[in-house]
């Protein structure tokens, strides 16, 4: 049902696309745009509890995974932390916003995985702020040597491949 509903809704575009890692591709997924839809959101959320990996928290990278982190503390009742792509010139100048505590158990979720580096970034902060990634969670998994890079660091499971998508 998910992947029929990222289709539906657009999240897969066609076209000349520069991705976050630098790498072109020839196709774009958008799940800010799947995510910004409560039937999809809550779908995404679905599949991310039925996992059922335990943990203190929930995390995930501005922006995109920002939806996906707050649905989840909304069904489960698990606090959450966002992590900042980069520092803060003002304010705290903090990447994390919300409290990890020393060796809690935290579960990242990421909206689309690549080459991994965003996560990897996500779990370093996280690492240096007491917690442990126990899990890494994401919608769309593009196969693109992110999955070996995340699993050298933690457990990592897709809701959808790129595959998947590509094949409909």
């Amino acid at each position: 049902m998910l992947i029929e509903q990222l289709m539906e809704c657009g999240a897969l575009r066609f076209g000349d696309f520069t991705l976050t890692s630098g790498k072109k591709s020839r196709y774009y997924v958008d799940i800010k745009k799947a995510s910004s839809r409560p039937e999809i959101l809550r779908e995404i959320t679905r599949g991310f509890i039925d996992f059922g990996l335990e943990c203190d928290k929930v995390a995930g990278m501005e922006l995109g995974a920002v939806a996906l982190i707050v649905s989840y503390s909304l069904q489960t009742g698990k606090r959450f932390v966002i992590i900042r792509k980069g520092g803060r010139e003002h304010g705290t100048r903090r990447r994390i916003e919300g409290e990890i505590l020393q060796g809690e158990r935290i579960l990242l979720l990421e909206d689309v995985v690549t080459s991994g580096g965003s996560v990897l970034d996500a779990i370093d902060q996280i690492d240096e702020a007491g917690g442990k990634v126990i899990g890494v969670l994401c919608v769309v998994d593009r196969r693109e040597g992110g999955t070996e890079r995340v699993m050298e660091r933690a457990p990592f499971r897709s809701l959808v491949t790129a595959e998947e998508l590509l094949e409909m």
